[in-house]
């Protein structure tokens, strides 16, 4: 029979790790010296109970109730924690639940000097409360009968707990912002960021700062290249790079494919993999120093296509392979999304260069907010090639039309037409002489004004340019912002109806995608789309002629 081991005088001095994870305790003393130690308390499955949803594919709703142990990428985030913390994740790992205990735990031990303030910033209301009532509630009522007597709760809300034993105080909401927290935790904030902007700006201008000396995880699964998560996980992974120490300030960047989880497998008998699905693969283990067995490559084959209706940008999006994957495509409630993730594919964003001989067409969007952004065009046989892209806020016309007298010194282009939105032709108060953008460009050189006319409803003008964008090459170089708008174009959110609207958002993303749709409206209705307008001609200035 195995020697039990002996339980030190002093419980005080016990230390992480000094309680063996498969000792079960029988008597007070020795459940007092496991609940001494965090990782036995954490990692043991002997304390915390949770509640289990069943996976997407089963036949079983059913919700199982087992013991709290983590699983592998947890025990991985454990080992590598960091003050500030940023965590890009595939479906289903776990951290919400893993966080939620976590917070639990400290909140329950904290001396009673030093206590516990942790809040959950959520997604919805809806997980707001599944986080409270189904995590960290449930694991608490669950506890033994013996430690609850002497942890009890006091004063509680439907959205927050109080520990009377040591003052400690646990809050779950869709925003936080007020006294200084301990521990923070913000869930799914690539959501929030792609759905509601402003809140996530009150995340970054007060849920965060309220946690400044504390401990703070920002997790999700990625929503597109738009927003404080994309660039906060941009700026982690230029600092992981340089390999350097990380100050308390900076947040460490941790990634957890969707290969890490051993679970995610399934008979490669029943899936045929191609080819060119090993290839992916194989350039995933090479990029990420992995091993992606064959059961892995069958289950990831069966999920996009059965799951995810063959949709390689959801699988990138909720299942990513590497940290790139997930931001390579805008996602749920972007127009462009299956146009730019086809062009893809096809290869036809990356290398698109000038080609002489050709004339240069421009497309302008000229923003209310004083934002506007141009293309630069070519048509050869079929293909609408997209070789430059300038934008700017608060310039005159003057600046950009200078940026284009500059590309024309450099390849020696020919210019065609330049085309203007509807309102490109009135004038607009508070400007010189009260002219119009149209007037104002021929004045400064521009011949073949053209202004694209007003199409009857703004869908009709998205579905021309989805349309469209099966016969357009954009380069990659040239054009790297515009691709970031057409790939954030998106739908407003309606938060009280948690869906989203058919009114696009108005952000930085806007000017860039309208200026694209004067290519598609003009190019679908007729060749060379005009103003039905006359207007004098006028001598150009300025060495933009034909």
């Amino acid at each position: 029979m195995p020697t039990r081991p002996e339980i030190p005088a002093d419980l005080s001095k016990v230390k992480a790790g000094d309680v063996p994870l498969d000792f079960v305790p029988s008597t007070p003393r020795e459940f007092a010296w496991c609940c001494a130690d965090p990782i036995w308390r954490l990692s043991s499955g002997q304390l915390y109970l949770i509640k289990i949803k069943p996976p997407e594919d089963s036949d079983d709703n059913s919700v199982r109730v087992v013991p709290f142990k983590p699983n592998r990428a947890q025990k991985k985030l454990i080992k590598k924690l960091h003050k500030r913390n940023i965590i890009l994740k595939a479906r289903q790992m776990g951290f919400t639940t893993f966080i939620a205990i976590l917070f639990l735990d400290s909140a329950l031990f904290a001396r009673k000097n030093n206590p516990v303030t942790a809040a959950i910033v959520a997604h919805t209301e809806k997980d707001a409360k599944e986080i409270f009532d189904d995590k960290i509630m449930f694991a608490y009522n669950n506890l033994p009968l013996a430690l609850r007597a002497v942890m009890p709760t006091g004063r509680n809300r439907a959205d927050s707990v109080e520990f009377t034993h040591n003052n400690s105080k646990i809050t779950v909401s869709v925003s936080f912002r007020g006294s200084t927290l301990t521990h923070l935790h913000i869930s799914e904030f690539g959501k929030i960021c792609a759905r509601m902007p402003d809140r996530a700006d009150e995340v970054i201008t007060g849920s965060i700062p309220a946690a400044e000396a504390g401990i703070i995880f920002v997790e999700s699964t990625a929503e597109g290249r738009a927003g404080h998560f994309y660039e906060m996980c941009q700026r982690a992974q230029r600092t992981a790079n340089l390999g350097r120490r990380l100050t308390n300030k900076e947040f460490k960047f941790h990634f957890y494919p969707w290969w890490d989880d051993k679970n995610y497998r399934m008979d490669a008998d029943l899936v045929t993999i191609s080819q060119v699905e090993h290839e992916y693969f194989d350039t995933v283990e090479a990029k990420m120093n992995c091993f992606i067995d064959i059961e892995q490559r069958a289950w990831y084959i069966s999920t996009r296509d059965n799951v995810y209706s063959g949709q390689d940008e959801k699988m990138w999006q909720e299942f990513p392979s590497t940290p790139e994957e997930p931001f390579q495509i805008s996602t749920q409630g972007c127009y462009y999304t299956v146009q730019m993730t086809k062009m893809r594919k096809e290869k036809r964003i990356g290398k698109v260069p000038f080609e002489p001989g050709h004339p240069v067409n421009s497309f302008w969007d000229i923003g209310s907010s004083d934002g506007c952004a141009v293309w630069l065009h070519q048509q050869i046989g079929p293909w609408h090639r997209f070789i430059k892209f300038f934008e700017g806020w608060g310039e005159s016309y003057s600046h950009f039309v200078s940026l284009m007298q500059e590309f024309q010194r450099k390849t020696e282009c020919v210019w065609g037409r330049h085309y203007l939105p509807h309102d490109g032709a009135h004038e607009r108060q508070g400007e010189i002489n009260n002219t119009s953008p149209r007037t104002m460009l021929e004045n400064l050189g521009l011949r073949n004004v053209e202004i694209v006319p007003r199409v009857s409803e703004l869908q009709h003008g998205i579905s021309a340019t989805r349309n469209y964008m099966s016969s357009v090459l954009i380069d990659e170089e040239g054009c790297k912002e515009g691709i970031d708008h057409l790939d954030n174009y998106r739908k407003s959110y309606n938060e009280r109806l948690q869906c989203f609207s058919d009114i696009p958002l108005k952000d930085i993303h806007t000017e860039g995608a309208d200026s694209f749709r004067q290519a598609a409206q003009t190019f679908t209705n007729n060749e060379h789309t005009v103003s039905s307008g006359k207007r004098p001609k006028r001598r150009n200035k300025g060495g933009m002629a034909a």
